[in-house]
């Protein structure tokens, strides 16, 4: 066990043997803190939290009561193979979030950006690899190997089926099934999530000029007229997409093993 001196444990926490909590960490009443886990500078576990398995825990995040990381996954086919959980720096996890160590099918980790919202009753699954600024609203669930890029919002009750990736920037609407890739900046909505638009408000947030949002309408125009993936790659030999749309396009025509969310 490898506890800073300036690190604040309180008497009735559980830290293992092994665990190294790093300088200005704050442990509170009724902690968990497993033989593998890792915290570093300034992580802040409220009360009743459990932090286990191989996990690591950049720093000064905070993770709020009854939280559980590191557990192992909700996978049949797991058989107890060494996996890990990486969770960057600045996040804040809320009560009652769970998120699963990763599985050897699926590369054995599970990993979580910086600067992250994961409010509470969320779900992270294992093998999933969450971007920066992610924010996760109550009870969102995350199925096995997803991915979510950077920016993304998922609604409140919303569940996101495994293998699915979500591009930069896109916003998935409350109580929505996502069962298909969403390309970056879009906007989902309905119980079974359709691609219902771009992400304005979101565009707007991060400084885009009306010319380039212009162009991402343009774009999910375009895209919205006939065969998804063909449309795709037509505007692709444009020489003068900006910035995004060649990152839209890019996303749609990348590898992948699932179809994608399509305008209704």
């Amino acid at each position: 066990m490898a506890i800073h001196p300036s690190a604040e444990v309180h008497p009735s926490a559980h830290v293992e043997p092994g665990a190294e909590i790093g300088p200005d960490c704050r442990i509170g009443p009724f902690c968990l803190i497993g033989a593998e886990v890792r915290l570093a500078r300034g992580v802040v576990l409220k009360s009743h939290a459990v932090v286990t398995g191989d996990t690591e825990v950049g720093e000064e995040t905070t993770v709020f009561p009854f939280a559980t990381l590191g557990e192992v996954p909700q996978d049949l086919k797991f058989r107890g193979e060494k996996s890990r959980l990486v969770i960057g720096a600045r996040n804040r996890i809320r009560e009652h979030v769970t998120v699963n160590t990763g599985t050897e099918g699926g590369g054995g980790l599970t990993q979580v950006g910086d600067d992250c919202l994961i409010m509470a009753g969320a779900h992270v699954a294992h093998d999933c690899r969450i971007g920066n600024r992610v924010i996760l609203v109550n009870n969102a669930a995350l199925a096995g190997h997803c991915v979510i890029e950077d920016d993304v919002i998922v609604g409140g009750l919303s569940g996101v089926h495994q293998f699915v990736r979500i591009g930069r920037g896109a916003m998935i609407g409350a109580v929505t099934m996502v069962t298909a890739d969403v390309i970056p900046y879009g906007l989902v909505q309905g119980p079974r999530g359709t691609l219902d638009g771009l992400n304005l408000v979101g565009l707007k947030r991060r400084g885009l000029d009306r010319g380039e949002i212009g162009a991402l309408r343009d774009l999910f125009h375009a895209l919205s007229d006939g065969n998804f993936r063909e449309s795709a790659r037509q505007a692709a030999e444009a020489a003068d997409a900006t910035a995004q749309v060649r990152e839209v396009l890019d996303f749609i025509l990348g590898p992948s093993d699932r179809s994608f969310l399509t305008p209704r």
